[in-house]
């Protein structure tokens, strides 16, 4: 029989991810036994374990119940303190037509850093613009779990990656957020063999706070570097420094949208330019009065 570490819970834990897709992974495996266990996506808090049987894939509800002060982890009749003592039972005892055998293999997926990330939290993977990260799970839309060189882990926040191609620069993969750099075009510099390219690129390598993902919206920025985009482009808005835009909408692209008041109306712009002010500021700087203007209740896009 085949064995495996049930205390690497990466090895197993697949995180969120859908019933179909976890019946790809499974029935992509030759043999029955191969399993993985996923979040539920209908109770939060709850497991899915997600079997390859003999010609189907079997799930089986693992619910976290609260028992006095401890929980407990119920899969059908039989109850388990942790998830390691549930998958150990498994391995002995036949599911439908199989005990588990090993966890399913993971595709390797990397990440390049797309701006450098410090971190606050003791759980977070500080990373600079250029690190290549390896996935090891994706805990949330917006969080996942990553992998350095140093064989380091912790969360890391998906906007301030991509996908990692060797056969792509990403200063040169990235010109949708580095097109407009002191109000020029990187990729046309690019194309033109000018070296200011990547060097437009360089200058606009921002390190982010974290706390800009969790922003409430809509909320106001400071302008910090000028931009004008291409005369082509009617949905871009022209940036003067100093300029105070009313953020509406932040895009896991790099590419948010808002207003500044007057005649340049509202559009996209890259996050770079900009930098939220604080509280104290908002009145003086939009000149609105906090009990005469209610703001809408406009969604973010990064807190879905």
């Amino acid at each position: 029989m085949d064995t495996f570490d049930v205390s690497n819970r990466n090895s197993w834990y697949f995180g969120s991810m859908s019933r179909q897709e976890a019946t790809e992974v499974l029935m992509n495996e030759r043999e029955r036994g191969v399993f993985l266990v996923r979040d539920s996506n209908s109770i939060a808090g709850d497991y899915v374990l997600c079997v390859r049987e003999d010609t189907k894939v079997s799930n089986y509800i693992i619910n976290k119940i609260q028992k006095n002060e401890n929980i407990v982890y119920r899969i059908g009749d039989q109850s388990f303190e942790n998830l390691s003592k549930l998958l150990t039972f498994y391995t002995l005892h036949y599911l439908d037509t199989t005990p588990l055998k090993r966890p399913a293999s993971k595709k390797i997926e990397k990440v390049i850093g797309k701006f450098d990330f410090e971190g606050t939290d003791q759980d977070d993977l500080p990373f600079r613009r250029g690190d290549i990260l390896t996935v090891i799970r994706k805990d949330e839309d917006q969080w996942w779990t990553a992998k350095n060189s140093l064989g380091q882990t912790g969360q890391i926040p998906v906007p301030y990656v991509q996908k990692y191609d060797e056969n792509f620069d990403d200063c040169y993969h990235d010109r949708s957020l580095f097109s407009d750099c002191n109000g020029g075009n990187a990729a046309a510099a690019r194309i033109s063999g000018s070296s200011d390219a990547h060097g437009n690129c360089q200058r606009l390598n921002n390190t982010l706070k974290k706390s800009d993902l969790n922003r409430k919206l809509p909320a106001f920025a400071r302008v910090k570097q000028a931009r004008v985009p291409n005369a082509y482009d009617k949905t871009a808005l022209k940036l003067e420094v100093g300029d105070i835009i009313k953020v509406t909408k932040t895009n896991i692209n790099g590419q948010w949208e808002g207003e500044i008041k007057g005649k340049k109306g509202q559009g996209h712009f890259p996050f770079t330019h900009v930098e939220f002010i604080d509280d104290c500021d908002l009145i003086r700087c939009s000149g609105e009065s906090s009990h005469t203007h209610k703001e809408p209740n406009i969604s973010n896009d990064w807190g879905e």
